[in-house]
């Protein structure tokens, strides 16, 4: 599940730096335009997965560090 949410948020960013710097929406483009029904609901699963992220800092690491 971390790494889907993950992914959502990468093509999230992906696409925030297309638009910021080229002027170029990438879902949008597939999908019809950013006012299609599909491409509006692809925005809002990527920010429902960006929502859910900022859990992300709250959860303890599992990391476990060798002396």
């Amino acid at each position: 599940m971390r790494n889907l949410i993950l992914v959502l948020v990468i093509i999230g960013a992906v696409n925030w730096g297309l638009i910021g710097f080229f002027g170029y929406d990438l879902v949008g483009s597939i999908f019809g335009g950013q006012l299609a029904l599909i491409s509006r609901i692809i925005f809002a699963i990527v920010g429902l997965a960006g929502i859910y992220a900022i859990s992300f800092f709250f959860r303890p690491n599992n990391r476990t560090v060798e002396s």
